[in-house]
């Protein structure tokens, strides 16, 4: 069975019923049509039909779009081969708007759309048909699909979605420039008909502006727009379908089109000539004036940099451009001054900072203009001749004596006469007064240029009847020096004797100091007084170098001996007149280091190599004095507390020292001299120190040939002395409380040939030399004072002082 599809809706919508797809689904109906497409004829025979298998056969169905007739629109026509016509096929429609848009009449198979239908919201329908045998509801065809597709119709006019638009271009642009493209859209079917071509054109923008039909693109129809003229342009784009034909669908846009700037205008001034007073009272930097070129251009294609091209207005004033006014800034570079000029010149250029190369045939992108400055008369203060004076006058001058002079004018016309002060403001008034008509500087007092060498004035000049204008200068005078201070030797540092100093050996150098200042140097001469006796341990040499050495006369000094020296210098110097001055050295006597290379008595150098300062020095001795009366005060609190409330009388000790030393006889020198011994009558005479030299050895000592005391005085009784000096002692009440034994070897009465004992040969010179011992350094100096012989002493003075 076949079941064909037809279109009824117009004829040529038959013409496009084809046969889209055939099922080979066979459909037995065993008591009217034979099977395999067999048809049994009256004499028996079958007959083979050439066919396709039953099935459905169908098309597209196409319906138009927006149908607004009364009745309902026909879609179309189902129909089975096995539908008689008798009714008993019924045909079933199901899918998309089957039963609301699409209806079907079972009967016939008719289609029918029943409301109107949009294409743009939905461009076809899915359904599906079948044939029921209407009496047992069997499926006659399999159910088979097919599409009803809405057909277009140009419903939709073009639209521009972006619409308006805002665009820019250059001004002065090339004729064609693109400027912007616009592009509208069409809602129809662009597959069917030419309801979706649409075609552009312009209806408001000529002759400035085209636009192209096919693709929207807008573009510069004139050459040579000037911004300055007109900037901005409305420009109307119509869009229209069916390729531009009457009856097509349009839509139209609005395009605002503005020409942006370029540099194509020079700067001009509005007048060649400007005019402007400043009075000569302006300070330096106060602006004087302004002026401005105009350019019609915007941003930076305005920016004019303003140039002084002459020098008679270029050394006297500046320009700048302000950037928010674009205007020049005339400021005074130096004082004006009217009595000297009265008018300046200034040829002011302004120039574009950022010229076009493109519009260079328009001409220069600069102007010029002249600004003419007349210089105001005002009433100034005097001026003075210099900015500072410095003047001198000599030292100790009398009251009254000329310093110098200042001079100041009236720099207006009238001159008026100038009066003179000194500023009271300052200390230094009071050594110095001025003329108040001349200007005529003198001292108030004698000056000392030993106290303040330079003085420091400010003279203030004012116009005679009004003060209001005045003007000062500073003014410096320096004081000349005289010789009026006598010269003394500097005392820099205390001077140091070295206990193994040898005549003629340098003791230290000295040199002499002056307050005064002497232009080619200072030259000073050194002396002993003349009026003194000749000094047996010092004497000067004057190295006529302004400095003098102190070179010692004699061997050997003892700081035990004596510890300190004074030493008289006279110092004169060189000026006119020569003053004289004399200082008094001291001379400090200690023992030196090896080789006598560090002058420095023995405790300041012990101090002086530990590295302390005074203040630590003193900050330990506070901390040691602090520990010891710590350990004092506990001590004490310790006795306290173990000391009974009662002591007992007969609590008392006796506190007994023993001594086992005994002593060495004749071979023990270190304890006591055995020469007293022999001689207790001399004993007080003869006592001396073993450990020092004597002054002179003819005080204790003997002459050769004389006999010792202990054979001239050996008859004296030694336990009686003994026994004396034991009263002595107990009588004493300095003495310790207990007894000392001490036991003294002495030998007998003597001989006629002597002893050999060296006890008597103290006082006997030698006739070994022991010089060498004073190179032997600091451990062999008493050796060496004990052993030394009296040397001659060299005088070194001059003839007169012998």
């Amino acid at each position: 069975m076949r079941i064909p599809m037809t279109c009824c809706l117009c004829p040529f919508l038959v013409c496009l019923c084809f046969i889209q797809r055939c099922y080979g689904a066979s459909h037995h109906v065993p008591t009217k049509v034979p099977s395999k497409n067999q048809t049994k004829l009256a004499n028996g025979e079958t007959e083979v039909h050439h066919r396709p298998k039953r099935g459905w056969i169908w098309n597209q169905f196409f319906v138009l779009e927006e149908h607004i007739g009364p009745d309902a629109q026909y879609v179309g026509k189902l129909h089975s081969n096995s539908d008689k016509g008798d009714g008993s096929v019924r045909y079933i429609l199901s899918g998309e708007g089957a039963g609301t848009i699409f209806i079907i009449d079972e009967v016939t198979g008719d289609i029918h759309a029943t409301k109107s239908l949009d294409r743009e919201r939905k461009a076809h329908y899915v359904l599906h048909a079948q044939a029921l045998d209407r009496n047992t509801e069997e499926a006659l065809e399999p159910k088979s699909e097919f599409i009803i597709k809405v057909q277009d119709i140009n419903d939709n006019a073009p639209k521009f979605p972006d619409g308006p638009f805002e665009a820019t271009v250059p001004e002065m642009s090339e004729v064609g420039t693109s400027v912007l493209q616009v592009t509208a859209t069409d809602s129809d079917d662009p597959t069917y008909g030419n309801s979706a071509k649409i075609v552009y054109s312009i209806l408001q923008g000529q002759p400035y502006f085209s636009v192209d039909p096919k693709t929207g693109i807008i573009r510069t129809a004139l050459p040579n727009m000037d911004r300055e003229a007109r900037e901005h342009y409305t420009v109307v784009i119509q869009a229209k379908d069916m390729a531009g034909q009457v009856g097509g669908l349009s839509g139209s846009t609005t395009i605002n089109i503005t020409l942006t700037d370029v540099n194509d205008n020079p700067p001009k001034f509005p007048q060649k000539n400007y005019q402007v007073l400043v009075l000569e009272s302006a300070e330096v930097g106060t602006p004087v004036g302004k002026l401005k070129a105009n350019d019609d251009d915007l941003g930076t294609n305005a920016d004019i940099k303003y140039t002084i091209i002459n020098s008679e207005g270029a050394n006297m004033f500046s320009i700048a451009t302000n950037r928010d006014t674009k205007e020049g800034i005339v400021s005074l570079k130096k004082p004006l001054n009217y009595e000297r000029k009265k008018t300046y010149t200034l040829h002011i250029e302004g120039l574009n900072t950022h010229a076009d190369p493109r519009f260079t045939y328009l001409g220069p992108f600069k102007d010029t203009a002249t600004l003419k400055i007349s210089v105001g008369d005002v009433d100034e203060a005097p001026v003075f001749s210099m900015d500072y004076y410095i003047l001198d006058v000599y030292e100790n001058s009398p009251s009254g004596t000329e310093v110098g002079t200042v001079t100041a004018r009236d720099p207006d016309g009238d001159n008026k006469p100038v009066r003179y002060e000194l500023d009271g403001k300052e200390e230094e008034e009071s050594y110095f007064r001025i003329d108040a008509k001349s200007g005529v500087i003198r001292t108030t007092q004698p000056l000392d240029r030993e106290d303040t060498p330079w003085h420091n004035i400010t003279v203030v000049a004012s116009e005679v009847g009004n003060p209001v204008l005045f003007s000062h200068v500073p003014v410096t005078v320096q004081v000349l020096d005289t010789n009026d201070n006598p010269p003394e030797v500097a005392a820099d540092e205390e001077v140091i004797v070295c206990e193994s100093s040898r005549p003629g050996q340098v003791i230290q150098t000295v040199r002499a100091v002056d307050k005064d200042d002497f232009a080619n140097g200072q030259r000073f001469s050194f002396a002993l007084p003349s009026q003194l006796p000749v000094n047996p341990n010092f004497t000067l040499k004057d190295n006529e170098d302004s400095t003098a050495s102190i070179i010692a006369r004699r061997r050997r000094f003892s700081h035990l001996t004596q510890e300190l020296y004074e030493l008289p210098i006279v110092v004169w110097d060189g000026g006119e007149p020569s003053l004289t001055g004399t200082s008094t050295l001291t001379l400090r006597v200690c023992p030196c280091q090896r080789h006598g290379r560090i002058r420095m008595c023995q405790g300041e150098a012990f101090l002086s190599s530990a590295g302390l300062s005074t203040g630590a020095l003193i900050a330990i001795l506070l901390c040691i004095i602090i520990l010891l009366a710590i350990v004092v005060l506990f001590i004490t609190l310790r006795r306290s507390k173990k000391e009974p409330l009662i002591i007992s009388e007969e609590d008392i000790r006796e506190n007994v020292v023993t001594y086992d030393d005994e002593g060495g006889g004749e071979e023990d020198t270190e304890a006591f001299d055995i020469v007293a011994l022999r001689n207790p009558a001399a004993a007080e005479e003869l006592k001396f120190r073993r450990d020092i030299r004597p002054e002179a050895r003819s005080q204790c000592g003997f002459a050769h040939g004389q006999r010792s005391p202990s054979v001239e005085l050996d008859e004296v009784d030694v336990h009686k002395f003994i026994k004396q000096r034991l009263v002595e002692a107990d009588m004493d009440a300095s003495m310790p409380p207990y007894d000392s034994l001490q036991t003294y070897a002495y030998e007998g009465q003597g001989s006629p040939a002597g002893t050999i004992s060296p006890l008597d040969s103290l006082g006997v010179q030698s006739e070994q030399e022991y010089n060498y011992l004073d190179d032997w350094g600091p451990e062999f100096q008493k050796l060496a004072e004990l052993y030394g012989e009296t040397t001659p002493v060299y005088d070194l003075t001059d003839d007169d002082e012998r």
